[in-house]
């Protein structure tokens, strides 16, 4: 059976509330698509318009009330603010796999007359209340999706076509970008939580809403070698210079005990500088293969900039002290001596796979988004590829 291309956008008021990443979570569980590509959006008054028009379509199994509402819902709630000009930002979730446009729909669910209950992610985080006479007091929908294969190419196409313009790392989409405190972190999802079909991204990006902070990008991304190493050199001579330390004084023990040999401190300096920085390459080409799914030494040419066989999440979080405020609710490098509650204590298990990366200052922020090229819009070459007329 033929792929499909699916999609979910999660509105503001989704986003707004911190429930981005149980939406995730429900998406990545309960579909076992692959998810292949996210953006952020703040969109413009024309993106919306072509956008709206789309929705109301005899092919929608909904009923023709329900599609009406979530026209007007988008109209009012996606556009930008008429008074301020002010945008909204939504996030954009591609998933790729058989049956994606019927199983995204399932997921999200259908707005149903006096519905109870869990079971979809519009049951769980969505609502519709209706007054006496019938009419709909509140209805908010939590994300929007496709009701068939033909209307997921369409709208699709829509929202590529204004990527450039409306997505991306979205500029001044916080109210804070004024204040001096200001900041913008780099947070990386790693790929020891793409294993398998999970709702640790999701549960990740969950705990990461504890800190009040705004995502302003999001996107998929496969490192490549030479992204690896130009993003983790930093650590290449630490990794060099804290090993030759610890190399010196293990070999010491074991050259004393299974040679029975005297090793006086000037030996066990001499050995650690010589061990030390092999050890810390090879630490250091660990890094590389966990993050690309490839050895450095062995990847040569154009190879170098082949993306990886690994997939990680990209985002990046902006707002008042945004770089100390991930880092906490991180955890230390090392899970064991991470706090209860923190990521890496929930989810990591070892010092190189630990979940997540955060950012340590606000400039190796700016640093490492030029490096994973957070700006490139590859959500467009998504749709573009896999709709070629």
């Amino acid at each position: 059976m033929a792929e499909e291309l699916s999609y979910v956008i999660i509105n503001p008021y989704t986003i707004y509330k911190s429930r981005t990443g149980g939406v995730l979570a429900r998406l990545l569980t309960r579909t076992s698509l692959d998810l292949v590509g996210a953006q952020m959006f703040a969109p413009s008054q024309a993106l919306i318009d072509e956008y709206a028009k789309s929705i109301v379509t005899e092919a929608d199994p909904q009923d023709r009330h329900i599609q009406e509402l979530i026209r007007d819902y988008v109209k009012e709630n996606l556009a930008p603010d008429p008074q301020t000009g002010a945008r909204e930002r939504v996030m954009m979730l591609l998933f790729r796999g058989e049956n994606a446009v019927r199983r995204i729909r399932e997921t999200v669910g259908t707005f149903k007359a006096n519905f109870l209950g869990g079971e979809s992610i519009r049951d769980t985080y969505g609502d519709i209340v209706h007054n006496r006479d019938g009419t709909v007091r509140y209805f908010e929908p939590a994300v929007l999706a496709s009701p068939n294969i033909e209307e997921a190419r369409t709208k699709l196409k829509i929202w590529a076509k204004y990527s450039d313009t409306d997505g991306g790392l979205l500029e001044k989409a916080v109210p804070t970008v004024s204040d001096p405190r200001h900041q913008r972190t780099l947070v990386i999802i790693k790929p020891d939580n793409f294993k398998f079909p999970s709702g640790r991204p999701g549960n990740i990006i969950d705990i990461f809403s504890r800190t009040g902070l705004a995502i302003t990008a999001i996107k998929v991304h496969r490192m490549t070698v030479a992204q690896a190493e130009e993003f983790y050199g930093p650590v290449r001579s630490v990794l060099k210079e804290v090993l030759s330390s610890s190399i010196g004084e293990r070999s010491k023990d074991i050259l004393s005990s299974a040679l029975n040999l005297p090793i006086t401190a000037e030996l066990q300096n001499q050995i650690g500088s010589i061990l030390g920085p092999l050890a810390g390459e090879q630490q250091f080409n660990n890094i590389v293969r966990f993050m690309t799914g490839h050895n450095s030494l062995d990847t040569k040419g154009e190879e170098r900039n082949a993306p990886g066989t690994e997939k990680c999440i990209i985002l990046v979080y902006e707002g008042i002290d945004a770089v100390r405020k991930i880092r906490e609710v991180l955890g230390p490098t090392d899970p064991a001596k991470a706090p209860p509650g923190s990521i890496r204590r929930e989810f990591g298990s070892t010092i190189m796979v630990n979940a997540a990366h955060a950012s340590d200052s606000a400039d190796n922020a700016h640093r490492e988004m030029g490096i994973v090229k957070i700006r490139e819009n590859n959500f467009k070459t998504l749709i573009e590829s896999f709709y070629q007329d």
